[in-house]
C-alpha cells in the first residue's frame, strides 16, 4: 500500500473546487507503451491503486514493466462511530490521490498490445472512475 513517508500537515481540508478543471500534468504516456487515462474526477485510494497493480501484474506474469503515475498523498479523516458532535476533527484513516480528467493513472510497457489492453482493462475496473486506453503517440 502506498502512503507518504512524511507529510507537512497531518490533516488537510477537503478542498473547495472538487469537480472543476482538467489535469495540467501527467497528460501523456511517458514511460511505457500504453496507459490508462482518467475521464472523470475521483479520489483514488491507496487500496484501489494496489488492487489495480496486482490485477495487472497477475495477468502479465512478470513480463513487461508497470508504472504507477499517481500517488496518494492526501489524508482523509474519519471520526469514531460513537463520538458525539463537536470534539474536533477525526484522525487520518487513509490516503487518496486527487485525479482530474486527463490524468494518466497507470502505464505498461514491454508486452504485446493485446496483453497490455487486457491488463489495463482489468486495472480500470478497480478504479472508481471512467478511464480509457491510450498509447504512446
Amino acid at each position: 500500500m502506498l502512503i507518504p513517508n512524511k507529510v507537512k500537515h497531518r490533516k488537510w481540508h477537503k478542498g473547495r473546487s472538487r469537480n472543476k478543471g482538467v489535469a495540467s500534468r501527467s497528460l501523456d504516456v511517458s514511460f511505457g507503451d500504453f496507459g490508462l487515462k482518467s475521464m472523470d474526477y475521483a479520489w483514488v485510494t491507496s487500496r484501489q491503486i494496489e488492487a489495480a497493480r496486482r490485477a495487472m501484474s497477475g495477468f502479465v506474469k512478470r513480463t513487461g514493466q508497470i508504472w504507477i503515475r499517481i500517488f496518494p498523498d492526501k489524508p482523509v479523516t474519519r471520526k469514531g462511530e460513537q463520538s458525539v458532535m463537536g470534539s474536533g476533527k477525526g484522525s487520518p484513516e487513509f490516503y487518496v490521490a486527487v485525479v482530474k480528467p486527463g490524468t494518466v493513472l497507470i502505464e505498461i510497457g514491454g508486452v504485446p498490445e493485446a496483453d497490455a489492453k487486457e491488463a489495463l482493462r482489468l486495472a480500470a475496473h478497480k478504479f472508481p472512475l471512467q478511464a480509457k486506453l491510450v498509447n504512446k503517440h
